[in-house]
């Protein structure tokens, strides 16, 4: 990364900032109808000028089936805790005119240009760089009048807004560079299909449902606690991702795989042993009590073995999620399974009991 005191120095009389990557700036300009619209909360168009953050970006994501919205929509975490989305990538930003635009609203008195993630230049950088064609250090060969007639986009960097204080967010420092239309840059960083998948990782949601019970909060030591899931409670869920400017998506698939339990003390047994129950062929989970069940091994529940004494145990169910992907060009692959996990109280009594 350019830093700022060579950055100026390289100006002369031109004027630079470094901006922090949670800091609103002046974007490039972008007179290409065909753009597609940022997502929320990335920016916003106003005529041909966007008004962006670092973190702003135009991958598009949409949940396509499945999930869940509002207060019971909850986010998946990671079962491998070492995984984590792409700190930034590089994207398309502007036309050759929309760079134009922009330096010349620079000359104009307006905002510096921002060229990297963090970085800004002022006119005669601009200029020189973009107008000129001339080189200019760890920036390459310069473009001669914004490259206007060409058919390609300008890219630079986007920071992932949830991971903008992660150090390696600092990466994606590239100054402002040209690609041709249909391809990508001969880098790591690139939007690939894997990288799109990932991020929609971050955007799947998932429902927050609470496991039935039977009984339903006030369990006996030694009678089976019944747990399950009614059918179509969970299904999979479907996000795509698609940065349209540079022709490449991914779609990310969670599949409800099990349920795991957690009694909330070693003095219980899981049923099974493992406390993993099985999804059903039509989506349910375990098998709902009924009456005369009583004295029955449920295919999915918990036996205390000591009461509470008045501290009710945290019954923990987490659901797994195996997710997949596939994408552009016929990329597809696995991304660690995910998790949700949510606990309720049990009572457990020392009174024998059968359920009724």
């Amino acid at each position: 990364m350019r830093g700022v005191a060579k950055a100026c120095a390289l100006a002369g009389v031109s004027v630079c900032a470094l901006l922090g990557s949670s800091t609103t700036a002046r974007a490039i300009g972008d007179n290409d109808s065909q753009a597609p619209s940022s997502s929320k909360g990335s920016g916003d168009r106003s005529g041909s000028t966007l008004t962006a953050s670092a973190t702003a970006t135009h991958i598009k994501v949409t949940q396509i089936g499945g999930g869940a919205s509002g207060r019971s929509a909850k986010p998946l975490a990671p079962v491998d805790p070492n995984w984590r989305p792409p700190a930034c990538w590089y994207e398309p930003v502007a036309a050759p005119q929309g760079l134009k635009d922009a330096v010349d609203r620079l000359k104009k008195g307006g905002d510096l240009v921002p060229v990297t993630p963090t970085l800004s230049w002022g006119e005669e950088l601009m200029v020189d760089h973009y107008e000129k064609g001339k080189a200019e250090s760890g920036s390459g060969d310069g473009y001669t009048n914004y490259n206007l007639g060409k058919d390609g986009r300008f890219w630079r960097g986007v920071i992932n807004k949830n991971r903008e204080n992660d150090p390696e967010s600092a990466v994606c420092e590239r100054t402002l560079f040209w690609q041709n239309a249909g391809t990508l840059p001969d880098d790591k960083h690139a939007p690939t299909p894997d990288v799109l998948a990932a991020y929609a990782y971050g955007r799947i949601n998932v429902p927050s449902t609470r496991v039935e019970l039977k009984p339903a909060a006030k369990s006996t030591v030694n009678a089976p606690t019944w747990v399950w899931l009614d059918k179509g409670t969970f299904k999979e869920v479907r996000v795509r991702a698609e940065l349209a400017d540079a022709g490449v998506w991914a779609q990310t698939m969670a599949k409800p795989v099990a349920l795991h339990l957690d009694p909330g003390t070693e003095e219980a047994k899981t049923l099974p042993a493992s406390g993993n129950c099985g999804i059903n062929d039509d989506g349910s989970i375990g098998t709902p009590y009924t009456k005369g069940d009583a004295g029955k091994t449920p295919p999915c529940g918990i036996t205390y073995l000591r009461a509470s004494n008045g501290q009710p145990y945290k019954l923990k169910a987490s659901i797994t999620w195996q997710i997949s992907w596939e994408g552009s060009g016929g990329a597809k692959g696995d991304l660690p399974d995910g998790t949700f996990e949510t606990a309720q109280d049990m009572t457990v009594q020392e009174i024998q009991a059968v359920n009724r």
